[in-house]
């Protein structure tokens, strides 16, 4: 096999947003009578969109809840985390690396954040034409633990690209979470995970874990690849 693709998550594997995204959940569900620590967050909340985390948080709180209140916690929850986009920073080494695989093969973005978000940080970044094709939350029915987002990346870059039976396996996706290694996994991706919000010991099942973007070079992918 070969590498002809590759699949970033988002949040805490590009983009060092999972504090402003704590800090704004914490601030909606405070307004919704529901106060969570960081350690719940990081345990419970963080792999899923924001509509899903809402939905547990009521859940595990004992808050009765319907749709719509979801939906009016989740438009709050955006756009406080709107206002403060611009004290988003990307992670040591991934601009760099994202730049040297576009250079490769097509590259794109399975995340849980929602999409509008994506595209404001990468084109703040000056990122987003590295990209051929930006999934978020709001483009698929089921979010990561489901390998519904990685498998939808996949099938938009083979379009985009004209990548002709574009397999799973000829997939790198890079993610920093349990149900988001698990997702690309099930996708049937080879999975580089990072230690940006777990630890090594909680990443075992993706193919090569490493603690930074950094040590990532092309050579490694495409052993991972060829191996796979």
């Amino acid at each position: 096999m070969a590498l002809r693709a590759a699949i970033f998550d988002f949040d805490g594997v590009l983009v060092d947003s999972e504090p402003m995204h704590f800090a704004t959940l914490r601030e909606t569900l405070a307004a919704e009578g529901v106060t969570i620590t960081q350690e719940e967050y990081e345990r419970v909340y963080l792999a899923y969109d924001d509509r899903g985390a809402i939905r547990l948080a009521f859940e595990s709180h004992g808050v009765s809840f319907d749709r719509a209140r979801i939906e009016a916690a989740a438009v709050r929850k955006a756009e406080i985390f709107q206002q403060r986009l611009p004290g988003i920073r990307f992670f040591p080494g991934a601009r760099e690396l994202v730049r040297r695989l576009a250079e490769a093969v097509p590259v794109g973005i399975a995340s849980g954040a929602l999409r509008g978000e994506i595209e404001a940080i990468l084109e703040a970044a000056k990122l987003r034409d590295a990209f051929t094709v930006v999934v978020g939350a709001d483009d698929c029915e089921r979010t990561k633990p489901d390998p519904e987002p990685f498998v939808a990346a996949r099938d938009r870059l083979a379009t985009a690209r004209a990548l002709a039976a574009l397999s799973s396996r000829e997939c790198v996706a890079f993610e920093d979470s349990v149900p988001g290694v698990a997702a690309a996994r099930a996708a049937g991706m080879v999975v580089v995970a990072v230690t940006n919000s777990y630890p090594a010991s909680k990443l075992t099942l993706a193919r090569r874990v490493v603690d930074s973007l950094e040590q990532v070079t092309l050579d490694l992918l495409h052993a991972l690849v060829a191996e796979a």
